[in-house]
């Protein structure tokens, strides 16, 4: 590859992997007025549908963009302009059809779905994500067909489009809906339909790209399209080759929504068992989901490394350096270990304010501390899951998550009944520390990589207890102080969590340096870094 074609690729990289994390962002940021708006039952509603759209999108779509990249490009490489178009053409036919099945599928059973769910009022919100199966999978192939031009700003243009117009269409019409009705159920179906009028919306805008690069395409595929015509692959050497490649990355993708899943069939039926009423426990299950958007947003770091190590590990695994292997997989988990562990133990000490501030009331804060702890594992596992995918292990990340599941299945059905949703969130939190155990281990075996106790444990832990503390203190001291100031319960739980929120990390990030942690030669690494150094030097704050 030349230095021009590598920096190509690292500017699409960074564009699609820049687009993916805003596109994540705005999919998780929009639940916290989502709830406020339908309160926890109006969210049950929605986190029992959308995890099963999810689930079935993935299986119709998921790996398949990849896939056509790689032929795509695979064709354009030796001039094959027409053999790069009769794959998206292919590929876009297999996909749409795959598409019309589940779509056939979820909209047929969904009345059966929902009974499994223990609430058949779900039928219509079922049916209402359905129809975004019949859009999503011609996306795909698209998308999949510019990457393989090295074009990644319509992939990553389309998806910040799409969550966009997904997130107002839930906002709107999840207002209008209980602002007309009251109705919890047709607020949930208009919240879940806003994955159809995203889909539809990320499509006219990758028809606009397809239309402005069209002329420029047809002009240069004349020259070759003639002489290419005979050595094209047939339909089924396509079809075999798309299915080969991007089956294996829809498993891997399969799984993280299968979490999900194995709640929305559990749940609710331990929580009868264990002698809740049928709208109690749909109340309980959407204050048991309030956890999920803290818990998302604290990966979206290991999102971002993860996205940038397997590159960097697949580059010195070719190269056969395994000391670089080594020094980049202890440098990846020692970050991702820096800022989840502190995530994790602050969200577990502002649980209960931050409760009061996001979702208006302190219902579940228990079951959202111990919730909390699943951030460090859940990081942990992502960054670990692209080393072993740098290293050319895709398989075991895949089968270290689906033992979470399983894991997760039966403590579910022991926890709940006993605990509520106290026992989900042990069950959650276990879940990932195996699948994570498994993936660490896996990474440590494979790699090399060693992970010194004091500087990969102690440092860390001693300036997470020193945060931990002045959280703690700083939570106290804003209680006492703001009680009778601040009448309105949201605003003044807003301002303890800000208080406790803003020592913590002021506190975390002195005792990073003072411990050295976090060194001189690790600050200028990094271009922000260095211009720290100079101020953090006159405050005596860091250690060569």
């Amino acid at each position: 590859m030349s230095r021009d074609q590598g920096a190509s690729f690292l500017k699409g990289a960074a564009i699609l992997g820049a687009g993916a994390l805003l596109s994540k962002m705005l999919g998780v940021v929009y639940r916290i007025p989502y709830q406020n708006i339908t309160g926890d039952l109006g969210y049950y509603v929605y986190t029992q549908v959308y995890p099963l759209y999810s689930a079935l999108l993935i299986l119709a779509t998921a790996g398949f963009p990849i896939a056509i990249s790689k032929f795509v490009a695979e064709k354009l490489a030796v001039g094959d302009v027409y053999g790069a178009r009769r794959v998206f053409r292919v590929s876009a036919v297999v996909l749409s059809i795959t598409g019309l099945l589940f779509f056939v599928l979820l909209w047929a059973s969904a009345p059966w779905i929902a009974s499994l769910m223990r609430d058949v009022r779900l039928t219509q919100p079922i049916r209402s994500v359905s129809f975004a199966l019949l859009i999503v999978p011609i996306m795909a192939a698209m998308r999949g067909y510019f990457q393989g031009h090295h074009n990644m700003v319509p992939t990553a243009v389309s998806q910040i489009g799409e969550q966009f117009v997904r997130v107002t269409t839930i906002i709107i019409l999840s207002y209008w809906f209980m602002k007309t009705t009251g109705d919890v159920y047709l607020a949930g179906s208009g919240a879940v339909f806003g994955a159809v009028t995203g889909a539809s919306f990320a499509f006219c805008i990758m028809l606009l790209f397809w239309r402005r690069n069209g002329a420029s395409q047809r002009q240069y595929g004349q020259v070759h399209d003639r002489a290419m015509t005979g050595q094209s692959d047939t339909v089924r050497d396509i079809v075999r080759k798309l299915f080969y490649y991007a089956i294996p990355i829809c498993l891997g993708s399969l799984v993280l929504p299968l979490m999900q899943l194995a709640d929305s069939f559990s749940v609710v039926s331990m929580l009868m068992r264990g002698g809740y009423g049928s709208d109690e426990a749909y109340v309980l299950k959407g204050v048991f989901d309030r956890g999920q958007p803290l818990v998302q947003f604290a990966a979206f770091l290991a999102t971002a490394l993860s996205l940038s190590i397997v590159p960097a590990i697949a580059e010195a695994q070719a190269r056969r350096q395994s000391h670089l292997i080594a020094e980049r997989t202890e440098l990846a988990l020692r970050l991702t270990f820096l800022f989840g562990l502190p995530a994790s133990i602050g969200l577990a000490i502002v649980a209960g304010p931050v409760n009061v501030m996001l979702y208006e009331n302190g219902n579940g804060t228990t079951a959202l501390t111990i919730l909390a702890f699943t951030t460090i594992f859940s990081t942990l596992g992502i960054t670990s899951a692209g080393i072993l995918q740098g290293v050319g292990q895709v398989v075991l990340p895949v089968r270290n998550l689906l033992i979470g599941v399983l894991v997760k299945l039966g403590l579910n059905i022991v926890l709940i009944p006993m605990f509520g949703i106290v026992g989900a969130s042990l069950s959650t939190t276990c879940s990932y520390m195996i699948a994570t155990i498994l993936n660490v281990y896996a990474v440590a075996s494979l790699t090399g990589a060693r992970f010194g106790f004091v500087s990969f444990f102690l440092k860390p832990f001693t300036a997470v207890g020193m945060m931990a503390l002045a959280a703690f203190v700083a939570r106290q001291a804003a209680e006492h102080s703001l009680a009778g100031l601040i009448s309105s319960p949201r605003l003044y739980f807003t301002a303890v969590s800000l208080a406790a929120v803003g020592a913590g990390v002021m506190m975390y990030a002195a005792a990073l340096l003072l411990s050295g942690t976090v060194t001189r030669s690790d600050l200028e690494s990094t271009k922000a870094g260095r211009r720290l150094v100079p101020l953090l030097k006159r405050l005596r704050l860091l250690h060569e």
